[in-house]
């Protein structure tokens, strides 16, 4: 299996990992990174399979890019945090990660309903490798210019036969956490909706939503998503 690309901030005496989502790449933490190293943190930051500057495989599965994943990322970091796709990987490899602390920002769980709404979803996210500049100016308007241009730059890097990945995708519900952990949620989250939220708060997670945020919650409301994670580090 051909190494994954890597990159790294700063050098302190603590380790933190970060998984973007589907369609981006490390340049997803293009602001949470340099946060943590300014707290201290040496950050490592991995491009999932298909993904920014990792190679492209023949066929994209769960285990796969979970087990590659788990590979590339330093042992025992004293954070992990995965968003979306990257929270699903997260959470298949945390056994062998073994973190200290986990974040999952409003991680891709959820199964949908059946396979027509599979296939709608799907669908949306493959169309973005055809966004044009424009697209992407409309579509994430509350982002920021500079996380525009990384969007941009990571769908021209992304297969989209990592989508293939979710074919038969029955959802994940995790155990109960070993570690403190954390969950960040969009506003209104499809990933994790109200009644699960709470269920996963009383199985031991702590759960916090960042108020009108889409999806990447982390470029919706960087400040919002910020004082969420720092208040519970």
């Amino acid at each position: 299996m051909a190494q994954l690309h890597i990159e790294q901030w700063g050098d302190g005496d603590r380790t933190a990992v970060l998984v973007h989502g589907i369609t981006a790449d490390t340049n997803s933490w293009w602001r949470t990174a340099p946060e943590l190293v300014r707290r201290g943190y040496r950050v490592v930051v991995v491009d999932l399979p298909g993904h920014g500057r990792s190679p492209r495989w023949d066929a994209y599965g769960l285990d796969a890019m979970t087990d590659a994943i788990a590979e590339a990322l330093p042992e025992r970091p004293d954070l992990a945090v995965g968003h979306s796709l990257g929270a699903l990987l997260l959470a298949g490899a945390l056994d062998r990660l073994r973190p200290r602390r986990v974040v999952h920002v409003d991680p891709a769980w959820a199964a949908p309903p059946d396979e027509a709404t599979a296939k709608v979803m799907t669908d949306a996210l493959r169309v973005q490798k055809d966004w044009s500049e424009e697209r992407i100016q409309a579509s994430l308007a509350r982002w920021e210019p500079r996380a525009r241009e990384h969007k941009s730059t990571a769908l021209r890097r992304w297969d989209p036969a990592t989508l293939d990945a979710f074919d038969g995708f029955g959802g994940y519900d995790p155990p109960a956490p070993q570690v403190p952990s954390l969950i960040v949620l969009a506003d209104p989250s499809h990933n994790v909706p109200p009644p699960w939220a709470r269920k996963l708060g009383e199985r031991g997670f702590t759960v916090r939503s960042v108020p009108d945020t889409g999806h990447v919650v982390h470029n919706e409301d960087f400040a919002g998503f910020w004082a969420v994670l720092e208040e519970w580090l």
